[in-house]
């Protein structure tokens, strides 16, 4: 089911006008209703998250990627989208611990991103990633 949401997204926004989704002040319906309907509550979260930027990949020389997501409280999320996990309590409550959902806002946030090209990019050294990585300290 997880593949599934993750190509329903590739085909949602694959031939979608990305300047489009953000000169506009509000997404088309359709596409607001078809996200409600596969990802739930957590859409329009996500699409907030969009609509601010909220989402960064780092990316290290060694071709490690991890994203940072800014939340709406405006902590930190350091997600990992290659072993599907988010830090927040959203996600070790309503995916890990009751099974109710497949991701959070924050994972949402950085699929919907990569999938309209608005991912802001920055690059860190593969020590600074490694920190990252053993959750030790943020670049």
């Amino acid at each position: 089911c997880f593949f599934y949401q993750q190509s329903s997204l590739r085909q949602l926004y694959g031939g979608a006008d990305k300047t489009y989704l953000f000169k506009q002040k509000h997404y088309h319906s359709n596409v607001l209703s078809i996200l409600k309907f596969v990802f739930g509550p957590c859409a329009l979260q996500a699409l907030d998250l969009v609509d601010q930027r909220s989402v960064t990949c780092l990316s290290s020389s060694s071709g490690r990627k991890a994203f940072q997501v800014i939340g709406g409280s405006g902590r930190l999320y350091t997600c990992f989208v290659s072993c599907h996990y988010c830090p927040c309590p959203a996600f070790a409550y309503t995916v890990l611990r009751r099974n109710e959902g497949l991701l959070c806002k924050h994972i949402l946030a950085v699929y919907l991103c990569q999938a309209i090209g608005v991912t802001q990019q920055e690059s860190v050294s593969d020590q600074q990633m490694s920190t990252l990585l053993s959750g030790t300290v943020a670049p």
